[in-house]
């Protein structure tokens, strides 16, 4: 907030004594924001723990308190991704499995799940297109 007061030209002075009143008031807290906003995205969202750290941070936050924000409401990541994945899937039942496959962990991936992560969710969610051969996890 800091650097947007600045950047529309109010005074250092000036920022910060207004800074030090909100959070005495209580109406600026870094640590309730992240956690608040952790909570929304790998609750609601499904969003995976890299995008929610990465969008903390490119906020402001600093990475101790997102590592605190995550530690508070950190959930399955599988569990989450795998649910995602399934409501995604049906989307792409008309595509050759392979480019599905291939589809949604792209998908997964951009939404912040680790490679492995994203690969077994999305095996898991296509495995009935999959066929016999099945597609490799790896």
């Amino acid at each position: 907030m800091e650097s947007r007061l600045r950047s529309a030209g109010f005074d250092a002075e000036m920022v910060a004594e207004e800074l030090v009143r909100l959070q005495d008031v209580g109406l600026l807290d870094d640590e309730r924001y992240a956690r608040e906003f952790a909570e929304q995205a790998l609750g609601r969202r499904l969003s995976g723990r890299r995008a929610v750290a990465s969008s903390l941070a490119a906020k402001g936050v600093s990475r101790p308190l997102i590592e605190r924000a995550l530690q508070d409401v950190e959930g399955d990541e599988d569990a989450r991704a795998a649910e995602l994945a399934r409501s995604r899937a049906s989307r792409l039942r008309g595509l050759a499995p392979e480019v599905a496959y291939r589809r949604l962990v792209s998908f997964l991936a951009r939404r912040g799940y680790e490679g492995s992560v994203a690969r077994r969710a999305a095996a898991s969610a296509l495995r009935p297109d999959l066929g016999a051969g099945g597609l490799s996890e790896a």
